[in-house]
């Protein structure tokens, strides 16, 4: 369905029918004229003008007007555009253990910090999406080149009850469907990387594990980085609830799906993540402006039109 940018210009539309009567207004005043005179001398003498081709020389520039009034109210269109395919999700953990304080500020804050670093440096052709989990897990940014749209959703990140790491990981597989597939195989695989930022310990949902031989049956590995340590506590109601945190499981996560396990003071390394991913490039449909398209139809009306009235005028050898 074509859409413009400048609709209210198509009201110049409304000029064509009142030009079309007044030509058939003027044809009909001539016709009749001629049924009253009747057949002159000067009739025999000059050539009658090839009706015709008046007719399609007029009709030309009524196409040419219309045309390219639709060219001025800037048309626009859904054309396919190529598109790297190569995707980071950024998975972070926002459970209420993420508000230990053993790491400063405190787990979930330095988390933010750590992936807003971590988006900032991805190399510009790379997609990067946003997946957040506690007791459920939310793709909250697809898939996009738009690095301020991923770090503005980091910095709104704020902790939520339990943890399903499991979930996350499955949410993240999930959003790299969201990637416009290979043309010439649209079953292939999207070349991606999962980086999970976590305190670990699984409470609801699927296993990790299992989730992470999922990502390993998708060649997508998970690169972990474990937020914490063994003496994390948070308040809950007045009391300390101990919150330790789960190193053995993200590295376990890691191994199983192919990646590699960090510790917060580590995370600098992750450079290593988007190192070998390689490149895939698809097709998405956007919306462009296309007014080119038909200011080029309106200019080939309006040259047939001025061919065809150089016609009535001249005679060709």
């Amino acid at each position: 369905m074509l859409s413009f940018l400048e609709p209210v210009r198509l009201w110049f539309l409304l000029l064509v029918p009142v030009l079309v009567g007044l030509y058939l207004l003027l044809v009909r005043r001539r016709s009749q004229r001629r049924r009253q005179v009747g057949q002159t001398m000067f009739d025999l003498v000059i050539p009658r003008d090839r009706t015709w081709l008046r007719h399609l020389a007029v009709g030309l520039s009524i196409l040419s007007l219309i045309t390219l009034t639709i060219a001025f109210a800037k048309p626009k269109g859904e054309v396919y555009v190529p598109r790297e395919r190569a995707t980071i999700v950024v998975t972070i953990d926002v459970s209420l253990s993420m508000m230990a304080e053993d790491v400063a500020p405190n787990r979930l804050d330095a988390a933010k910090s750590a992936a807003e670093q971590f988006v900032n440096s991805l190399p510009p052709k790379f997609n990067v999406a946003l997946v957040s989990f506690a007791g459920s897990a939310t793709t909250l940014v697809p898939p996009t080149l738009d690095r301020g749209a991923v770090t503005a959703a980091i910095q709104q990140l704020s902790p939520q009850p339990s943890t399903a790491i499991g979930e996350g990981i499955y949410t993240s597989l999930a959003a790299l469907n969201q990637v416009p597939p290979d043309p010439s195989d649209p079953n292939a695989d999207v070349p991606g990387r999962i980086v999970l930022l976590s305190d670990g310990k699984t409470q609801v949902g699927r296993p990790s594990d299992e989730a992470a031989r999922a990502a390993a049956a998708q060649n997508v590995p998970i690169y972990t980085i474990a937020y914490g340590t063994e003496g994390g506590t948070i308040n809950v109601q007045g009391r300390e609830e101990p919150v330790p945190v789960d190193k053995a499981e993200l590295a376990r996560v890691s191994r199983i799906s192919g990646g590699q396990a960090y510790t917060a003071g580590s995370a600098g390394e992750l450079r290593e993540v988007y190192k070998d991913i390689g490149s895939s490039v698809g097709k998405e449909k956007v919306d462009q402006e296309v007014t080119s398209r038909y200011a080029g139809f309106g200019l080939a009306f309006a040259l047939l039109a001025a061919l065809g009235l150089v016609s009535l005028g001249a005679r060709w050898p």
